[in-house]
């Protein structure tokens, strides 16, 4: 049985990855690099992102929890207008997933 990060990180760290990109690009006119740069991923990777190659399995089950929505709301902000280091990115990706894995338990 693989454990819960190994899942994590083949599903769920994609699909926030994805989100965060899309909302750096739409919403702060980021670059493909710039985001990359901001989330230690490649700039191919922020294009799979956002042309849904990757991540866009949970991307719906992300959005569909408030909890997890004010979280990535608040990394995207914190990314955006006092730029985060790559080390702050996945502390913040492992709260996302902590508290997805949270809700799973919960149902």
């Amino acid at each position: 049985m693989p454990l819960p990060c190994e899942v994590a990180n083949k599903y769920l760290v994609p699909a926030i990855r994805s989100l965060i990109a899309r909302r750096l690009i739409d919403e702060y006119n980021y670059t493909q690099i710039n985001v990359a740069k901001k989330l230690g991923v490649t700039q191919a990777a922020v294009s799979q992102y956002l042309y849904s190659k990757r991540g866009m399995k949970a991307v719906e089950k992300i959005l569909d929890e408030p909890e997890l929505r004010d979280i990535l709301d608040k990394l995207v902000k914190k990314i955006a207008e006092s730029g985060v280091s790559i080390d702050d990115v996945a502390s913040s990706l492992c709260e996302v997933c902590r508290a997805y894995r949270r809700k799973i338990k919960e149902l």
